[in-house]
């Protein structure tokens, strides 16, 4: 599987995408979510939609470039399996905490799967999908295109996932909040604001030291005892290389198929190879 997305949510809702998607088109689907393709992009109310450029093939008589409607709908969980799931999850301290904090467990598909439901998408039956292109397959590359896509938009925002499968984030919170854990960890959290205190300055006021009148100048630029070797360290010196992932595997100008954090993170190492004695 070409990882596209960076975190585990992303990347099992690609899993699903993947089990039952023609590789071929996958590979196009990939291309897609990552250029200008994809002119608008939606998700709300259990849907994703999207706007999404053709191609131009004057083979088959296309010379001006086509604009399809793609929408891909996640089957929503009822009202009454929420219910079963919300008393399942109000019995996990980790669980509300997390959820609380804006945060989604790893495991919480074990709280969905009690009640026999899943959060992230699990087989073909949980996609319904349309889109205007005259392709017969169904999903098509530019299906496929929106389901990279909003595998990115899930990094930045897990919750969308209870979004489509029917409930917001706000309501989470709020059947959270009701539970006897969630109104003990709403309570600690009141309690802890403090409110901030006054100081004149971030910065200690230094302090005068007599000098002893006998010390030469020599004694006070090196000292009057010779200060130890510096131990030598052989670790590399880590490069984070912040900047350079901000933007994550597929910024908005890298075009090619692999990961640009790894291509950039072998360049790293060849020069720090090369340039040893620098680093």
């Amino acid at each position: 599987m070409n990882q596209f997305s960076r975190t585990w949510w992303g990347q099992k809702f690609i899993s699903a995408l993947e089990s039952f998607t023609d590789s071929a088109r996958l590979s196009r689907g990939r291309s897609y979510a990552r250029s200008n393709k994809i002119i608008t992009f939606e998700s709300s109310k259990g849907k994703i939609e999207g706007t999404i450029r053709g191609s131009i093939n004057p083979y088959f008589g296309v010379y001006k470039e086509p604009i399809y409607g793609t929408e891909i709908t996640i089957t929503p969980i009822s009202k009454k399996d929420w219910s079963k799931i919300m008393q399942v999850l109000a019995t996990n301290a980790s669980f509300v905490s997390k959820l609380l904090l804006n945060e989604v467990p790893e495991n919480i598909e074990k709280s969905f799967l009690a009640v026999n439901q899943h959060l992230l998408p699990h087989s073909r039956q949980d996609f319904k999908t349309t889109c205007s292109c005259p392709d017969f397959s169904n999903p098509c590359k530019h299906i496929a295109g929106l389901c990279y896509r909003f595998a990115v938009e899930l990094d930045n925002d897990p919750f969308l996932l209870f979004e489509l499968r029917g409930l917001s984030r706000e309501e989470l919170h709020t059947e959270l909040a009701k539970t006897s854990l969630g109104q003990a960890l709403i309570a600690g959290l009141g309690t802890e604001k403090l409110p901030p205190q006054p100081v004149n300055s971030y910065y200690p006021e230094p302090q005068k030291t007599t000098l002893n009148p006998a010390t030469t100048l020599r004694e006070f630029w090196f000292g009057s005892k010779p200060l130890s070797p510096p131990q030598q360290d052989n670790q590399p010196a880590p490069v984070s290389g912040v900047l350079v992932k901000k933007q994550g595997d597929f910024p908005a100008f890298w075009e090619r198929d692999n990961s640009f954090i790894e291509v950039m993170e072998e360049l790293y190492q060849r020069v720090k190879t090369k340039n040893r004695d620098v680093f």
